[in-house]
């Protein structure tokens, strides 16, 4: 694949990200991308009120948490054994695993939000509730701006031969969200298309 042999999935994984580092995408594309399954995902830029969300979760969590642990929106979270690359809306993590020149380690991250785009909500719903369990990431948020809904995904599992979130609860905006010992109110956090905060 792309001028050589390749062996194993990490092998496959650093040809695409060098690959799609080099790529220039039209509008409305961005510069992010992901990778999984080896493919590359090119990603939208985001939205007003899609950042909002994100910001507001992140200074919501801040407080909550201990030394040497942030709320950090941005950044790309890999697992190259897995050939995984993602770019969580927010994630928290320990400062420390920040000291790098490169993506996040994936055994750092202890919470990824997403926060769901119009424009590719399965990436959320579906990629993520697949790759984000085999990262080892204990809990996955989903924020819907689109409907004002909520999902927690927590608990590691193995189902069917592959890792996967055992539990799963539901939410509407209004609703408080424990994650991880953790609170989110959700009464205020904005809905696309003018409807909430």
């Amino acid at each position: 694949m792309y001028g050589g042999s390749v062996t194993t999935r990490e092998e496959v994984y650093r040809q695409l990200r060098e690959y799609a580092a080099h790529l220039t995408p039209p509008p409305p594309f961005s510069d992010r991308f992901e990778i999984s399954g080896n493919a590359i995902v090119m990603m939208m830029s985001p939205a007003g009120r899609h950042e909002r969300a994100a910001w507001m979760l992140a200074h919501q969590l801040q407080p909550q948490l201990p030394d040497g642990v942030i709320a950090h929106t941005g950044g790309d979270v890999e697992d190259a054994a897995l050939g995984i690359l993602r770019r969580p809306d927010l994630v928290v993590l320990p400062f420390a695993a920040t000291d790098t020149d490169d993506a996040f380690p994936a055994e750092a991250v202890e919470i990824a939000v997403e926060i769901v785009s119009p424009s590719n909500p399965e990436n959320d719903y579906e990629g993520k509730i697949r790759d984000y369990p085999a990262m080892g990431i204990p809990h996955y948020l989903i924020i819907d701006p689109r409907n004002g809904t909520a999902h927690h995904h927590w608990s590691v599992v193995t189902k069917h031969g592959n890792p996967a979130y055992d539990n799963h609860v539901a939410y509407v905006f209004g609703d408080t969200i424990p994650v991880g010992g953790l609170i989110i109110e959700t009464a205020e956090l904005p809905r696309y298309g003018g409807a909430g905060a």
